[in-house]
């Protein structure tokens, strides 16, 4: 799957304007339009999966940018950044700054006079 962005499409657009534009140049996967968490009001972009590579390389020559509803739209492949590892800890492994059989002593802390 490739993600490709398009951005700079009027606020009032819906998955399926944006299905209907992208989908002429290949099969889609997902749509994702990105709002506002408060208002559920559309920022003007959105995330859109495509099946192929090739379908989303026509995507972006046909439709990168040609105006659509008074707006010029941004349409690009989404470059997918490598994901970092989790870090594994594992319950057998101690920090070298405790050792195995160490106690703890609570320490009395001198009072101020109220």
């Amino acid at each position: 799957m490739i993600k490709i962005f398009v951005g700079g499409f009027p606020l009032d657009f819906t998955e399926l304007d944006i299905a209907m534009l992208v989908g002429l140049h290949g099969d889609i996967s997902t749509i994702k339009i990105v709002r506002d968490k408060k208002t559920r009001i559309c920022k003007g972009y959105a995330f859109v999966e495509m099946i192929s590579k090739d379908g989303a390389e026509k995507a972006v020559e046909a439709l990168d940018g040609i105006e659509v509803g008074g707006r010029q739209l941004n349409v690009k492949i989404r470059e997918e950044k490598p994901v970092a590892a989790p870090r594994s800890y594992s319950s057998n492994t101690r920090s070298s700054s405790f050792s195995s059989g160490s106690s703890f002593e609570k320490k009395k802390r001198p009072r101020r006079p109220i």
